[in-house]
């Protein structure tokens, strides 16, 4: 993300929409028509225990695949509908199976296809599911969600942001489109998930639309196929993402296929590239993405094969932060710049790949994400030493802090982005670039789909580059002033 933000957020439940749905092809029943959820208590399981969200996923579940159905009668509103199919296991055994759930109505759920006994505890937005039997360790079983309703209202208090499921109005107030802009909880506002980047997971993506509306989302695919009352898209994810980066994008769209840029890919193939666009989008907007390939063999040829095999944009029209939305970045029309996209492709390693163990850590996001800004203008001829040099000044003119957060105000202030990329910088500068790149390169290979904390990343410096790496970057991380800029001078 490329705009700091921070704040308490409010979560406020919607109203209630019952509906029957089907998953894999079986009609799952609806509840009577105003009967409410079931009145039974389901114990609260325990939750990841993030550092700045106690309160998100569940300790020892790992979901390995959402296959999602959204049914998306009117974009520009919050009204979905909804089956999720969650694939998954215990990292130790469970009695309850515990998801993130914030607005939309639960109306029925199966486990391994059979009639659950649940709890959708609206005050804590989770849903709860006794277990019949144990599951042990390791084992893999099934939870199907049928869902509906308005998506969550989660608000961002201090730049009065909408996150989640976001609904776009024309000046006239008339519904026009939706989006997802998630990070850091949002997806728990339209989707049943283990909402935390410790757990990432691959996912299947359906979604209805009536005729005329376009779907962009995350992964490959996104062929449309007719479907009574309208038309279904849909996207295959294979590389496990967090669920913050994952993209849905409904609306009048215009999907544009660019050349796919040769050898930057998985395993040194292509990465196939497309875009989204919104009606009469101007040229001025859409040139920076014209430079995606350019960026894509920069990056890689920092931190190694680029993780996926598609890669674009889809450029919304509200002024909001953009969004390192795994394949498929979130792109506002006023951030479509060549160094924000950039940033933001740089997540496509950082944060979407190496995903991070606890929010506290998120340094390790945006300092990597802010350096690529860095390297992409230094491959355009600018001075490194002087982009840090601003940097430096920019930290100097307000309070600093070790680069490890305590509380929510702190994930994405000047210190995660500016200090964070200066302590790679100052790495850079005491090993030479031949060593950095090594390094860069063996962190993303060595800890890709894997959660990642501040001490993972100074273990890592230590071992490929030896003690020195780990006092350079200890100052940077650890130090509660600002250390000294290092002089720049470039090493081979």
């Amino acid at each position: 993300m490329t705009r700091r933000r921070w704040g308490q957020r409010s979560g406020l439940v919607a109203g209630v929409l019952l509906w029957a749905g089907a998953a894999s092809g079986q009609v799952v029943p609806a509840l009577p028509p105003g009967q409410p959820p079931r009145a039974v208590t389901v114990p609260p399981a325990e939750p990841i225990g993030d550092s700045i969200y106690p309160h998100l996923g569940q300790k020892g579940l790992d979901v390995l695949h959402y296959d999602v159905t959204l049914y998306i009668d009117q974009p520009g509103t919050r009204g979905l509908r909804g089956v999720a199919v969650l694939t998954l296991t215990g990292t130790r055994p469970l009695n309850v199976v515990s998801v993130d759930l914030l607005g939309p109505t639960v109306q029925d759920v199966r486990w391994n296809g059979q009639p659950a006994v649940w709890q959708q505890d609206v005050a804590a937005a989770k849903l709860r599911v006794t277990l019949p039997a144990p599951l042990p360790a390791g084992q893999r079983a099934q939870l199907t969600v049928t869902y509906a309703g308005p998506a969550g209202t989660l608000v961002d208090p201090e730049l009065g942001l909408d996150l989640g499921w976001v609904p776009v109005q024309d000046a006239a107030g008339r519904p026009v489109s939706s989006y997802t802009l998630s990070e850091p909880d949002g997806t728990r506002t339209f989707l049943p998930v283990n909402d935390h980047p410790s757990d990432p997971a691959t996912f299947t993506v359906h979604v209805t639309v009536p005729p005329g509306v376009v779907v962009a989302a995350s992964g490959v695919g996104g062929a449309a196929r007719e479907v009574a009352g309208g038309r279904e898209f849909t996207f295959e994810q294979r590389q496990p993402i967090p669920t913050y980066a994952l993209a849905v994008q409904v609306g009048p769209l215009e999907r544009v296929d660019g050349p796919a840029v040769p050898a930057t890919g998985p395993e040194g193939g292509p990465v196939q590239r497309r875009d989204y666009f919104p009606p009469d989008t101007s040229d001025a907007v859409r040139a920076p993405y014209a430079q995606v390939g350019e960026m894509l063999r920069v990056l890689s040829g920092w931190f190694g094969p680029f993780p996926f095999p598609v890669y674009g944009a889809a450029v919304i029209t509200p002024r909001v932060p953009a969004l390192e939305t795994a394949t498929l970045l979130t792109m506002p029309v006023s951030s479509s710049s060549e160094r924000v996209i950039v940033h933001e492709g740089a997540h496509q390693w950082f944060g979407d790949t190496v995903v991070l163990g606890d929010w506290a850590d998120v340094w390790l996001n945006e300092g990597f994400a802010t350096y690529a800004e860095l390297l992409w203008l230094e491959s355009r001829g600018d001075d490194p030493g002087r982009i840090a040099a601003t940097w430096y000044d920019r930290l100097r003119a307000q309070p600093t802090r070790p680069l490890v957060a305590t509380t929510e105000p702190q994930l994405f202030d000047a210190s995660a982005y500016l200090r964070g990329a200066l302590a790679l910088h100052a790495l850079r500068a005491a090993v030479g670039d031949a060593a950095f790149r090594t390094f860069l390169r063996g962190y993303v290979q060595d800890h890709s789909r894997r959660p990642v904390r501040t001490a993972d990343l100074l273990a890592s410096a230590q071992r490929t580059l030896g003690p020195v790496a780990r006092t350079v970057l200890g100052v940077w991380v650890e130090s509660p002033t600002l250390p000294p800029l290092p002089a720049w001078h470039r090493l081979p």
